[in-house]
């Protein structure tokens, strides 16, 4: 049988080049990650994902790629990562890697030997047009920065296709050479101990756009064949797609019989629900949140399951919104124009944008509390700050505050960090850092080691059924996740004013604190209908029927 791990895992993302410099060039490195591992550890997380780390010329940071078999020297090398590989196999994690197969960078030698000679073995590897394409804009993706989507080559003589900025050139997966090479890649790094692959930008990968004929076969094979290809060389390794779809498109993503196609892809990161999330947060009322449970597809494949997550390393997108639900998330957490991005999300960290830390660690066990995945954006589980005045999504790619030290203890060295470390205000890292936290009753990071052993060792949440409770206030979003016998409740006020609620738990006789509540680990049981306080922002959850003390 085979190990579906990632039920109940939690996933721990972060950015080498940005987590702990080792040895003082100011960049990110496999030496100091390993270094760093036992806060990940000590967090709970279970795996770790980890942002491109390839050899890049950086101008989308690393996922502009020159060799998908390589280390980035300003992070190691080949040896430097098996350690890391290792160390994090030493621990019980599992490291899961970005696979960016849908472009390269034009800097990279399959795309030079491409566009230098019209009979290279590479040159049917990407989208060329010789005649410019009727709308070189349709399709853009990054609106206010990226000005189409095809660009004229000169040393071509063509014009090639990036869904994304111009120095990414799409690869043509119609092609079988670079659908047997997308394989060799997942094989080459299942060797050096990967446990799966966040695969990025799936709609784009498995599309036939641009091409003067499209071929007699379906685009979604290729994720069937990267799934087959998966379990054969390493089973109980996982595909987690980074698609942000409606949802009457999962079933192709998911696959599976009860979608009538071969499984595809274990995970999804449910970015509908993200959006209604911050709706909810908004306007402090659950109501999104449980609506955007409901609109997940039934009928999901055993092996299937939603991901979770706050914040990424991209912008949150709420494009899924209406005008006006947008209009409220942009005039509660980002009125300012800077703090928006391509006319559809917010390139704001999550301490920044909810303020009150009571709020934030609520967010924070919604997280943990919602059918799925949870995914971490590193920093978030300390309330890192934000810096504005980078570039783009780089106002929230900053370096890990580690202590109130030069640099925010990134790094010891002389040589400036790849980006300044957040130091000024509260949530810079004289005030906001790891160290500061570490140990303290009340600190944010305590609170999200407390959620995380606390999600693991309620496995009815990630493996089983879960459902709304009804008749709560509307600030109130109540849980009831149940898995072979036992069940969990959870219940979380969106609000910043006390609520007192009776949840109607069917066949319940008594219910257990777990967490969130005054001295849980003293209080007696709660009776069914006993009314419940939950203050401003505050969280409880409840083993019910649990073992009494």
């Amino acid at each position: 049988m085979i190990d579906l791990w990632y039920k109940n895992a939690v996933i721990y993302c972060l950015d080498v080049e940005t987590f702990m410099d080792a040895n003082g060039d100011g960049v990110g490195d496999f030496r100091g990650l390993t270094d760093r591992l036992d806060h990940i550890e000590g967090l709970g997380a279970t795996a770790v994902w980890l942002n491109p780390f390839y050899p890049t010329p950086n101008r989308d940071n690393g996922y502009d790629i020159t060799d998908f078999y390589g280390i980035d020297p300003r992070s190691g090398n080949a040896g430097d990562f098996v350690s890391f590989a290792r160390a994090a196999a030493d621990r019980g994690l599992k490291v899961i890697v970005d696979l960016v197969v849908n472009h390269c960078s034009i800097d990279h030698p399959w795309f030079q030997s491409a566009r230098s000679d019209p009979d290279s073995p590479y040159r049917d590897w990407f989208v060329w047009s010789k005649d410019k394409p009727e709308d070189i804009t349709e399709g853009v993706i990054f609106p206010g920065v990226q000005e189409a989507v095809w660009t004229w080559d000169e040393q071509a003589g063509a014009w090639y296709m990036h869904r994304f900025y111009a120095h990414q050139a799409d690869f043509n997966i119609a092609n079988p050479a670079v659908r047997e090479e997308i394989l060799k890649i997942m094989g080459y790094w299942l060797e050096l101990g990967v446990w799966g692959f966040r695969i990025d930008a799936v709609p784009f990968l498995i599309e036939y756009k641009g091409l003067d004929e499209e071929p007699d076969r379906d685009p979604l094979l290729l994720l069937s064949e990267m799934r087959d290809f998966l379990s054969w060389r390493r089973a109980g390794a996982i595909m987690l797609a980074e698609a942000n779809i409606p949802r009457e498109k999962a079933p192709d993503y998911f696959g599976g019989r009860e979608f009538g196609a071969d499984e595809r892809m274990h995970l999804i990161l449910d970015f509908p629900l993200n959006q209604a999330l911050f709706l909810a947060l908004a306007r402090s009322q659950a109501a999104p949140i449980a609506q955007a449970l409901a609109s997940r597809p039934d009928d999901a494949p055993d092996q299937a399951q939603w991901a979770t997550f706050l914040r990424n390393h991209d912008e949150l997108s709420l494009d899924k919104l209406s005008d006006d639900e947008r209009k409220e998330v942009f005039d509660a957490f980002g009125p300012d124009k800077d703090m928006q991005l391509y006319d559809r999300g917010l390139r704001r960290r999550l301490a920044p944008m909810l303020g009150d830390t009571d709020r934030v660690a609520l967010a924070q066990s919604l997280l943990f509390a919602l059918p799925g995945t949870p995914v971490m954006w590193y920093g978030d589980e300390i309330g890192q700050g934000e810096d504005l005045s980078l570039s783009e999504r780089n106002a929230v790619r900053t370096p890990m505050q580690w202590a109130d030290e030069p640099q925010g203890g990134f790094t010891r060295g002389k040589a400036e960090p790849v980006r300044p470390v957040v130091e000024d205000g509260p949530l810079g890292f004289h005030e906001t850092s790891v160290a500061a936290q570490r140990g303290r009753p009340d600190s944010l990071l305590t609170r999200v080691q407390q959620l995380v052993r606390c999600r693991r060792a309620c496995p009815e949440i990630g493996w089983g059924e879960t459902q709304v409770i009804e008749g709560l206030p509307e600030a109130v979003l109540g849980l009831v996740s149940s898995w072979r016998g036992a069940r969990v409740l959870t219940l979380h006020n969106l609000s910043d004013d006390e609520v007192t609620c009776a949840p109607d738990v069917e066949g319940a006789s008594h219910l257990v604190a777990l967490l969130g509540g005054p001295d849980q680990a003293a209080a007696e049981p709660l009776a069914p209908g006993d009314e419940i306080a939950l203050p401003g922002y505050g969280y409880r959850w409840f083993r019910i029927d649990g073992e009494r003390a």
